[in-house]
């Protein structure tokens, strides 16, 4: 079986190319917030470098959120248009899953004024804390992973896209349709909407 696995939902992009059992490819490279203009020529890559054309996909898995909001619209939109257009079996995946996949832990997104993207998982990935929007305040189990600078000690997040795709290489996949970002808050412009339709 030969899947695609695409994780653009923080500074750090991640396309993989899993070839019966094997990595085929990797990119694991924290770009910034520069995302949208590295994801087509980095999947072109993948692509040319191990030979295979996009229809020899049997499965693509891709990274939902939280994170980005911009990033994670990028990832989507490449996964969807290639499963709808291939017929290719689409599965969603948590970003914060993803980044506790080495060693288990709860997993950390800075989302600004005090408030983080959390997530626990233990080493098999099973769920301990689900994803959430919650104040850093809030008590979270150690040890804390991240691909962000935090004022407390986070370890660097060191993905296993291998261990991700075993747990759920035979999940059901979804109508690339309906599958939709998980952002677990607002966007900033929704909030402020919301504001100002309350004032009104």
């Amino acid at each position: 079986m030969k899947y695609l696995f695409i994780d653009s939902a923080t500074t750090n992009l991640v396309v993989a190319i899993i070839n019966e059992g094997k990595i085929a490819y990797i990119y694991d490279n924290n770009d910034g917030h520069d995302t949208s203009s590295k994801m087509m020529p980095v999947l072109a890559e993948a692509f040319e470098n191990t030979g295979l054309k996009p229809q020899d996909i049997d499965k693509i898995f891709v990274v939902t959120g939280p994170g980005s909001f911009t990033g994670i619209r990028v990832g989507l939109t490449v996964a969807k248009t290639m499963a709808y257009a291939l017929n290719i079996p689409i599965v969603p995946i948590s970003s914060l899953e993803v980044m506790a996949s080495c060693s288990g832990g709860t997993a950390l997104i800075n989302a600004r004024r005090g408030y983080v993207f959390a997530g626990t998982y233990d080493e098999k990935l099973n769920v301990i804390y689900p994803d959430s929007y919650v104040l850093m305040s809030d008590k979270l189990d150690k040890p804390y992973i991240s691909y962000d600078e935090f004022e407390f000690t986070v370890e660097k997040s060191k993905i296993d896209v291998l261990k991700v795709i075993k747990k759920h290489e035979n999940d059901y996949p979804v109508n690339p349709h309906t599958l939709k970002p998980n952002y677990l808050k607002m966007t900033e412009a929704e909030e402020n909407f919301n504001k100002h339709d309350r004032k009104s």
